[in-house]
């Protein structure tokens, strides 16, 4: 007769702890439901003494890429911890783990290598050995080729629709979809704040930021719910579906769809956008209280000096890092003095003094768009370096792959280096004479010395020729500097 005591140790010593993983993807697939799918990681786990200390619910999210799963990332983060709380996670099918066949290799090496975790498929069994590792080598295979076909397939209807002039994107602000293949409709509440933006920055030449807040001054929220944001006015004005023009995934065609912007508007339009060069991180006028913000700097650390209207008796401004106690000195200007250096090198710029100026291209902003996107680049080749290097130390992957999938990274490497130094050394067009940079000057100086003028026209015209202004207290001056697009 068996010893109890004995028979309940082993039992207990057989129990193993796990998490469950669930998830349903966005595609139109034949697979379980999350209930169903939790159903069947509770009756595996009951048959071989798990213990699953919780599930993990995704739903709606494709399987392709791990980092926008925040529950799998989340649930990794727990297993990998040092109290190793599991031995298993469970899932119903290799593919709900991952259909990216490069990142299941990595995940479940790392947790298997390093934390002696097992991901176990319920409807999936394996037998033990090398035989069943290449069986789920060939699972995960299949899994992947599924899910790039399946996209193919989803994206190949849509270009066909799109060759027939069918609308693929969700209607645009000003417009609603009928069904059966009509043309949109212009719903007419919506377009009056449409027309509204139209208005102020084409004809007004207000900023996107100013009509962003005049429009939630009005009460008017964003189809989601939410108030209007300065990109969004931006896209609305971009936007080539206005005046007809219906562009999806590299295709276009002229929509039969009323519209109310010609084409010659939309053109005269992108061309204003296109043509104004605005210093990166530079904020627009209708959010600074006074026409000079944004444009004095403080000579000891480089900030923004923030202005101060409070004290009606001495108002202007002060480094807000200094105001924090980050750094000894103050660079405080008063308003009338910052106003009065202004106009005094402006009347010297006028009356022959010499000066320096820079030639921003209306490319600039977009080469350094182009560039930051390259550097990301960069960072995920080095990213994806780190993760084949883990699969090599952990014998996932032989030597010889190692060295191919780190020489093909090394190629795309150069090629990105190669495209950013191409932007770097781009050529710059022929600076503007120094007669058309004092032009600018004179109607900037007569704008901003008008009593009549609002400040936020005044801080546009100054932000047209001036990049900025370094108040140099120490040696008490103001240093311009001074640009033209």
């Amino acid at each position: 007769m068996p010893d109890l005591n004995t028979q309940s140790i082993e039992d207990a010593s057989a129990t193993k702890y796990g998490y469950g993983y669930v998830r349903v993807s966005t595609e139109k697939q034949e697979e379980l439901s999350p209930e169903s799918q939790a159903k069947l990681l509770r009756e595996h786990a009951l048959k071989h003494n798990i213990i699953i200390l919780e599930i993990f619910y995704e739903v709606g999210i494709s399987g392709r890429k791990a980092e926008k799963r925040p529950e799998f990332q989340r649930m990794i983060s727990l297993a990998k911890s040092q109290e190793h709380p599991i031995d298993v996670i469970l899932v119903w099918k290799y593919s709900r783990f991952a259909r990216n066949q490069e990142e299941s290799i990595v995940y479940k090496s790392l947790l298997k290598k390093q934390h002696n975790i097992d991901v176990i498929s319920v409807s999936e069994p394996l037998v033990e050995g090398p035989f069943g590792s290449l069986i789920e080598r060939i699972i995960e295979w299949m899994d992947e080729y599924y899910s790039i076909r399946l996209s193919d397939e989803v994206l190949r209807g849509m270009k066909e629709k799109a060759l027939r002039g069918g609308y693929q994107a969700v209607p645009c602000l000003g417009y609603q979809a009928v069904g059966r293949g009509k043309p949109y409709l212009i719903n007419e509440e919506e377009y009056k704040i449409v027309s509204y933006i139209f208005e102020r920055y084409d004809i007004h030449d207000e900023d996107c930021t100013k009509i962003a807040r005049q429009i939630n001054s009005f009460g008017y929220l964003t189809r989601r719910g939410n108030p209007f944001e300065a990109r969004g006015i931006e896209r609305i004005l971009m936007n080539p579906f206005y005046y007809g023009l219906v562009v999806w995934n590299g295709f276009s065609f002229m929509g039969p769809h009323e519209v109310r912007l010609t084409k010659e508007q939309f053109d005269t339009r992108m061309k204003k956008i296109h043509s104004r060069y605005s210093p990166m991180k530079r904020r627009n006028i209708s959010a600074c209280k006074h026409w000079l913000s944004g444009l004095l700097k403080c000579a000891i650390c480089g900030s923004s000096l923030a202005y101060n209207g409070s004290n009606r008796r001495s108002p202007g401004f002060q480094c807000y890092k200094y105001a924090k106690g980050i750094h000894d000195g103050s660079s405080f200007i008063s308003e009338k003095k910052a106003i009065s250096g202004v106009y005094e090198y402006f009347e010297k710029l006028l009356a022959g003094m010499d000066f320096e100026y820079e030639y921003r291209t209306p490319e600039s902003a977009d080469l350094a768009s182009q560039r930051s996107s390259l550097m990301h680049e960069l960072e995920k080749i080095s990213s994806r370096e780190a993760r084949i290097r883990l699969a090599f130390e952990n014998g996932v992957d032989s030597l010889e792959e190692y060295k191919e999938n780190k020489e093909r990274l090394q190629r795309t490497r150069a090629a990105i280096q190669e495209q950013i130094s191409e932007l770097d050394s781009a050529a710059s067009p022929q600076k503007p004479s120094r007669e058309t940079v004092l032009s600018c000057v004179r109607n900037v100086y007569d704008v901003i010395k008008d009593p009549d003028v609002d400040s936020d026209t005044k801080g546009t015209f100054m932000r047209s020729i001036v990049e900025d202004i370094v108040v140099d207290k120490e040696n008490q001056q103001l240093v311009f500097r001074l640009y033209i697009s």
